[in-house]
């Protein structure tokens, strides 16, 4: 869970990054490699573990 806060945190620095950059092309692809960097994070925060699984 925390290496999944990490690309998040990291996702959202590139990110304000690549909107610092956005009139220039180099800024639109910066910007959209952090919002995959975001959005993968979050995916893998509720992604299934079978760490977690309960016990019966």
């Amino acid at each position: 869970m925390t290496a999944s806060w990490v690309v998040v945190v990291l996702g959202i620095i590139v990110c304000s990054l690549g909107w610092y950059l956005t009139p220039n092309a180099w800024g639109y692809g910066i910007l959209g490699f952090g919002l995959a960097h975001i959005v993968l994070g979050i995916v893998d925060m509720f992604r299934f573990s079978p760490d977690h699984v309960e016990q019966s």
